[in-house]
C-alpha cells in the first residue's frame, strides 16, 4: 500500500510491504503522517504560532518545550557543538534575509526579530525541566533536522510491517525488505537532471538523506542557495550534492548538510571518522563514495 500527503513543503509518500488488513495499515500509515503533523507544528519558523517560533518570543525566560522540539533542538546543538558552529541552528535570520522567509502553504512572509551577533551558545536547553532559555532575541532554523526527526518518528510506527519506506521528498528512511524480500533499491537524483538518476544504494533499515544546491535557489542573491555557513554566510559550492546514509534520519539529514558545508577534503573525513556512508558529488559530477558502498 501507498499514500501520499504534503508536510513542511515536502511531498511525503509512505508505502509498506504487508499481509495486514487494510484497516489496519492504513491506521498505521495514518498515525505515520500525524508524526509529521506533530513536528511540523512544533518546529515550523515560517508559522508565527508554532511551539518555536512562540517560544522565541520569550528571551531569558525559561519555557517549557514538548519532546517534538526537544529532541531536534537537542540533536541541532550537539552538532553544532562537534563542528564549532560551522553547522548552527540559530541561522534563522541569515534564512530569512536570503529570501527563504514565505510559507509554503499561505504564501505569508515572515520576519523575525534578532540581535546582530547569535549562535548556538545563545540557546540554553534544560534536560532536567526540558525548558528552552534564549539569551539573545534569535531565530532558530531546524531545516536539517526536523524533517529527519519526523521521517523517524514515522518509521516507529511502521516497524511492524515487513517493509516500508517513508520518503519526504527524497530524504528517508527504508526498513526491513521490499515487495520480493531484498533489500530496497534507492536511486539517487541526478543533480543537473530532475528526472534522471545518477546512481544507486542497497539499504535496509537504514535512512538516506541529501543536501544539493540545486534543490532551493537564493532568490536574492545569484549563486547561492539554502546551504549557508554561518559564519560567513555564503553559499559553499565544492559540492552539488551530499547523499548521507545513517542509522536513523535525523542524522542523516544533519551530517548531508555538515558534510556540504565542509566541502571535499573535510567533508569526506568527517564521514569517515564517525563511520557513515556518503555519496558526494561535486559540480564536475565527480562522484566520490564513502563507507564502502
Amino acid at each position: 500500500m501507498k499514500k501520499t500527503k504534503l508536510y513542511m513543503d515536502t511531498v511525503v509518500d509512505i508505502q509498506v510491504v504487508t499481509r495486514k488488513s487494510r484497516e489496519e495499515t492504513e491506521a498505521k500509515i495514518n498515525r505515520a503522517f500525524h508524526a509529521f503533523q506533530k513536528v511540523e507544528q512544533a518546529c515550523s519558523r515560517f508559522t508565527s504560532s508554532s511551539e518555536l517560533m512562540q517560544a522565541c518570543q520569550k528571551v531569558g525566560t525559561p519555557v517549557e518545550i514538548s519532546p517534538f522540539l526537544f529532541e531536534p533542538l537537542f540533536f541541532a546543538i550537539e552538532i553544532a557543538k562537534l563542528t564549532e558552529g560551522l553547522f548552527d541552528p540559530t541561522v534563522g535570520k541569515i534564512m530569512e534575509e536570503g529570501g527563504f522567509n514565505r510559507h509554503y502553504v499561505t504564501g505569508k512572509i515572515i520576519e523575525s526579530p534578532s540581535s546582530a551577533s547569535v549562535s548556538y551558545q545563545d540557546i540554553v536547553l534544560n534536560p532536567q525541566t526540558h525548558t528552552l532559555t534564549l539569551r539573545k532575541p534569535l531565530v532558530i532554523d531546524l531545516g536539517a533536522v526536523a524533517k529527519g526527526f519526523a521521517i523517524d518518528l514515522a518509521a516507529k510506527e511502521l516497524k511492524e510491517f515487513d517493509g516500508f519506506v517513508v520518503n519526504a521528498g527524497g530524504d528517508l528512511f527504508a526498513g526491513g525488505v521490499d515487495q520480493n524480500g531484498d533489500p530496497w533499491n534507492i536511486g539517487i537524483q541526478h543533480p543537473q537532471q530532475k528526472d534522471t538518476i545518477i546512481g544507486s544504494i542497497k539499504i535496509s533499515d537504514e535512512a538516506i538523506c541529501t543536501s544539493g544546491s540545486y534543490e532551493r535557489r537564493n532568490p536574492n542573491r545569484l549563486g547561492s542557495h539554502h546551504l549557508v555557513n554561518p559564519k560567513t554566510k555564503q553559499s559553499p559550492n565544492e559540492w552539488t550534492s551530499c547523499s548521507v546514509i545513517a542509522p536513523f534520519a535525523m542524522m542523516a539529514d544533519a551530517f548531508s548538510t555538515v558534510s556540504f558545508l565542509l566541502g571535499v577534503k573535510k567533508g569526506r573525513s568527517l564521514l569517515k571518522e564517525l563511520n557513515l556512508k556518503g555519496f558526494l558529488i561535486t559540480p564536475e559530477l565527480q562522484i566520490s563514495k564513502v563507507g564502502g558502498i
